[in-house]
């Protein structure tokens, strides 16, 4: 409508122009317990961190002239065609965010032409999003070469998935201490009820209520019934049968000779690691570090791509996780290197804000910014990045 000659629309108090405007939202949003879970990293933060200011590391080189109307951002990743080279990644409990998340994370992936990689401790089983979908999404496995592994390969085949993506970077599960000093267990749920979460849980009745209701908050691949009881059931058996720190390159051999579809290799920072899962016959690897969830100090993902990159060379796919917040920084991943980038902690943000028209809006949001930093560099297309499309800021190296 418009008053006194403006154009004046009705929206949300928040201005969400950016990934960091729906985090700042999202915060607001959620109790302390759940923000920390889905925000939170390990010990002292340090990859976390990392997993941004890499990217403040390299600057993009411009080309003016070029006479360029289209831009291209379709991609390919394990032979599926994408018309956004971003996807979205698997996030364990991500019914904490929204009950809904892995449902809404799938149909708005397939709507904005690309894909959900579903995960082992998803608050829905993978038959259920499988059969809510229409086009066949990735599923991610938290490994172990023994009966649980193997059910979990047959269902998800049978479900309809013909990408997987096996995570190898949880032997155990990282430090989080911000978790547990807002009442999350060390080992996860249940929470520590005390009278400061109880309020906590108060001033957020939505979210609450929700939960109340529905409970879809724990990894319903396990179990069978919903609620508190089920929910804490299934994670033990996922620290009990999944996280396995005498986990070795033979139970992947074996896995890579059971599973007739694609197979990725995720959680992958050194290059003789990438080489490993190159000569195993896998087809990609995930230059990864759990989103600074496991392992502090490890590299942060951006700056491990391009040697995992080289050492793979151009035989098997690279894609990348962590700390992409923009479009330039996928532009700069894409051109170090990676085939496509993945996100969880922004898709996240926006489901928590406004469910699933959040979370394509955070796709809208990269794609529009990748979109406005090819034309600005002078770049076609995704598929013209490479090397010479950025350089080092020398001044940032000591």
């Amino acid at each position: 409508m418009e008053l006194f000659g403006f154009d004046v629309r009705w929206t949300l108090p928040e201005r969400l122009l950016s990934i960091e405007d729906y985090r700042r939202a999202a915060r607001r949003r959620l109790p302390a317990m759940v923000w920390n879970y889905i925000d939170g990293g390990a010990d002292d933060l340090v990859t976390l961190r990392d997993n941004r200011s890499a990217f403040d590391r390299w600057s993009l080189v411009p080309g003016v002239l070029k006479g360029i109307e289209d831009h291209d951002t379709a991609a390919t990743v394990a032979g599926i065609p994408l018309a956004l080279p971003v996807l979205l990644a698997p996030t364990g409990a991500s019914g904490m965010a929204h009950w809904r998340t892995d449902l809404l994370a799938a149909a708005v992936a397939e709507r904005m032409g690309t894909r959900y990689v579903v995960s082992t401790a998803s608050s829905w089983s993978l038959e259920e999003i499988a059969e809510a979908a229409r086009e066949a999404h990735l599923f991610q496995l938290y490994p172990r070469a023994g009966t649980v592994t193997s059910s979990l390969m047959r269902r998800a085949w049978s479900a309809g998935y013909r990408t997987m993506m096996v995570t190898v970077d949880v032997p155990v599960k990282g430090s989080r201490e911000g978790e547990r000093r807002t009442g999350m267990r060390g080992n996860g749920l249940p929470p520590i009820l005390t009278p400061r979460t109880a309020l906590n849980f108060a001033r957020h009745p939505r979210w609450t209520y929700d939960v109340v209701r529905h409970q879809r908050f724990g990894g319903y691949n396990f179990v069978e019934q919903t609620g508190i009881a089920a929910a804490v059931e299934s994670l033990h058996i996922q620290e009990r049968e999944l996280m396995q720190s005498t986990l070795n390159w033979d139970d992947v051999a074996w896995m890579r000779d059971q599973w007739k579809g694609a197979l990725y290799l995720k959680g992958i920072l050194n290059p003789e690691d990438a080489e490993q899962a190159v000569r195993l016959g896998f087809d990609g690897v995930v230059v990864s570090n759990h989103g600074g969830r496991q392992l502090d100090f490890a590299p942060a993902s951006l700056d491990a791509l391009p040697d995992v990159a080289a050492a793979v060379g151009g035989k098997a796919e690279v894609l990348l996780d962590g700390g992409v917040r923009r479009g330039s920084d996928v532009v700069k991943a894409l051109a170090l290197g990676a085939s496509a980038v993945m996100i969880g902690r922004p898709y996240l943000y926006g489901v928590a804000v406004s469910g699933a028209a959040g979370v394509r809006h955070v796709l809208e949001i990269l794609r529009e910014e990748i979109v406005r930093t090819l034309t600005l560099m002078g770049v076609a297309s995704v598929g013209d990045l490479d090397r010479s499309s950025v350089t080092p800021r020398h001044h940032e190296f000591k």
